[in-house]
């Protein structure tokens, strides 16, 4: 039977995101993997929005076991998926760049103030460039392919 709610402004119907505190705790605390799913599914969808750190805040103080084990591994495997999601894509763009460019990967390193091995790291996604290395990876490419267009 589906965990309900009692004196709480929300149905377990409700998106996930509209429940309050309150809500999410009768889930975990009564609810059964059928009534855990759409927390779970918020968590891979938004692994450091609001449900995820209202979670963790309950875990904080909720007496350890197994749900709790749970519910943390289910944060952490979120985190952990988009983390490597976003590390893909910036080699992605590190690829398209160097592409763009129309140079080999030793001369747009060089022109971009790497090594071609360290840049080697950033095309395979190894390594994930600094904020501003990625900044001017797209400026080079962008200033490079824009001056081959014109020329």
């Amino acid at each position: 039977m589906p965990v309900e709610f009692r004196n709480v402004d929300a149905l377990p119907t409700d998106d996930v995101r509209s429940w309050p505190y309150e809500g999410l705790v009768i889930v975990i605390d009564r609810g059964l993997v059928g009534d855990w799913r759409p927390i779970f599914a918020e968590l891979r969808r938004s692994p450091w929005g609001r449900v995820a750190r209202r979670v963790e805040q309950y875990l904080s103080y909720r007496e350890s076991d197994g749900v709790s084990t749970l519910f943390a591994l289910a944060i952490e495997r979120a985190r952990f998926d988009a983390d490597q999601a976003d590390r893909s894509e910036v080699a992605v763009r590190v690829r398209d760049a160097v592409t763009r460019s129309g140079l080999t990967n030793g001369e747009f390193a060089r022109i971009v103030g790497t090594s071609a091995s360290r840049l080697s790291t950033y095309l395979s996604g190894k390594v994930t460039p600094s904020a501003a290395m990625l900044v001017r990876i797209e400026r080079v490419a962008r200033s490079l392919h824009h001056t081959s267009a014109i020329g």
